[in-house]
């Protein structure tokens, strides 16, 4: 595809982008295709990256992947099978979202879906707060095979554990950040941290469980002391990149509410769809 057809391919009232779906009762686009258009020259950094994280975000939203992300087999370049995806309109969107911003087709792309559904334009900006959705969910998964790890290093209070690494990154504990923060009583600070702040936290868990199984560690009181070692290098590290400490980030909104808002997203882009298949099909005079 030519790097002119590319910068066309969102612009304009009846894109390409538009005449590249196939409506077999499901308004779909090539995944490998779909790669050209936002300038990516290899089908598997794609895949690997936008497609991956943008079916951790359905899974995330509980959203049936088989009905946004189907699997076929195609004839590549050379004549040899090779595996694509039929990807929804929705699909599509949260594969640009996740994309490369650097490549400008990206931008063009994110820009374009965001005409489609009123509900899009309030996050369709913020590409970010998607990415929140896959970092929250790595932090859950990491938190528990850390849970595993700890129980196996002869950690029996969990929650002195837990705090421990709070404490080194936040120099207080869960209880004073949710108070400093103002976190509804019962929910986690994850669920009101920004990316950066759940990246910290994120590399904080992994850390941890690396630390206890690398050096061996047992019993409560040495494992509590691993945890705060680790978040406190992690607290110096961001102040020196930075200049801030993850306390003073902002909270933002509520993951759950986002959640809901990506729903709604996807079913204004399954509405605009609908009516592609009912409108009339144009005809060759």
């Amino acid at each position: 595809m030519s790097e002119n057809v590319n910068e066309l391919i969102f612009d304009g009232d009846n894109p390409p982008f538009e005449d590249q779906s196939r409506e077999n009762g499901f308004v779909s686009w090539s995944a490998r295709e779909f790669a050209e258009f936002l300038g990516y020259k290899d089908y598997k950094t794609f895949f690997s990256s936008a497609i991956n994280r943008a079916q951790q975000v359905c899974m995330s939203l509980e959203i049936n992947l088989s009905e946004h992300f189907y699997q076929e087999t195609v004839k590549g370049a050379d004549g040899k099978d090779v595996m694509d995806y039929r990807l929804s309109r929705f699909a599509c969107y949260l594969a640009a979202m996740n994309g490369d911003v650097k490549k400008p087709q990206v931008a063009k792309a994110q820009a374009y879906f965001a005409t489609f559904a009123d509900s899009c334009r309030r996050y369709i900006q913020e590409a970010d707060q998607i990415e929140r959705i896959v970092i929250r969910d790595e932090i859950s998964d990491h938190e528990k095979t850390l849970s595993v790890t700890a129980k196996k290093a002869g950690v029996t209070e969990y929650g002195y554990f837990q705090n421990a690494g709070y404490r080194g990154l936040y120099n207080m504990n869960i209880s004073q950040l949710r108070s400093l923060k103002k976190i509804p009583a019962g929910r986690s600070p994850l669920d009101f941290m920004g990316k950066d702040e759940l990246a910290a936290n994120l590399f904080r868990v992994t850390q941890t469980d690396a630390k206890i199984k690398r050096e061996g560690i047992h019993g409560q009181k040495l494992a509590e002391k691993a945890a705060h070692e680790v978040g406190k290098t992690i607290r110096q590290t961001m102040r020196q990149i930075s200049g801030q400490v993850p306390e003073q980030l902002a909270p933002v909104e509520d993951i759950k509410k986002l959640k809901t808002g990506l729903k709604a997203t996807k079913d204004g882009l399954l509405k605009s769809d609908k009516k592609k298949l009912k409108a009339p099909k144009k005809t060759n005079d």
